[in-house]
């Protein structure tokens, strides 16, 4: 008769657990959810947030609001993510430069990939294309190194250090130089 009581009981603790788990999961989000954009209004990932901040708060039964936070090569979006609560309520749109190139190009960052962001999914994925102004005299990429051999110190780059762009345009750029 113990052994039976003791049966019903832990069954009883169990399902009270489980009772309270559940109750618990069904109160997030009890709140709008901020998902942090680290750049400006209108890039790509912006226009990305923006596709998915809709459906992603009709799936979760709440508001998704977008947060620019440009500057710094995404530094300043990143660390506002990182030092935010752990509490789910805010997310961030993260990239290659944001989470690989930067921490190669500088010794302190006020975050850290590894330890501050969890990956969820993969959102987006995007080509490079090397395109240039229609009045430049090239139509194919051995005629841009031509040129670009003809005008040493002429070229231009990305202006964003450490995003993808401007890598490539250095990997690029040997290429151009005798």
């Amino acid at each position: 008769m113990t052994s039976g009581l003791a049966r019903w009981r832990f069954f009883v603790g169990v399902m009270g657990a489980c009772i309270s788990i559940a109750v618990t999961a069904q109160t997030y989000p009890n709140r709008p959810i901020k998902l942090i954009v680290p750049f400006a209004p209108g890039g790509g990932s912006d226009i990305i947030a923006r596709i998915i901040a809709p459906r992603l708060g009709d799936a979760v039964g709440q508001q998704v609001v977008i947060d620019n936070k440009p500057g710094a090569g995404t530094i300043i979006g990143a660390e506002i993510a990182a030092k935010a609560a752990p509490d789910g309520y805010t997310l961030f749109v993260g990239i290659t430069g944001t989470l690989t190139i930067n921490p190669s190009l500088y010794q302190k960052l006020p975050y850290d990939p590894l330890r501050d962001f969890s990956p969820i999914i993969l959102v987006a994925t995007g080509p490079n294309i090397l395109v240039v102004h229609p009045s430049l005299p090239v139509k194919t990429v051995r005629e841009l190194i031509a040129l670009a051999k003809s005008k040493p110190g002429d070229s231009r780059r990305s202006p964003s250090l450490g995003q993808n762009g401007r890598r490539l345009c250095q990997n690029f750029q040997p290429s151009a130089n005798p």
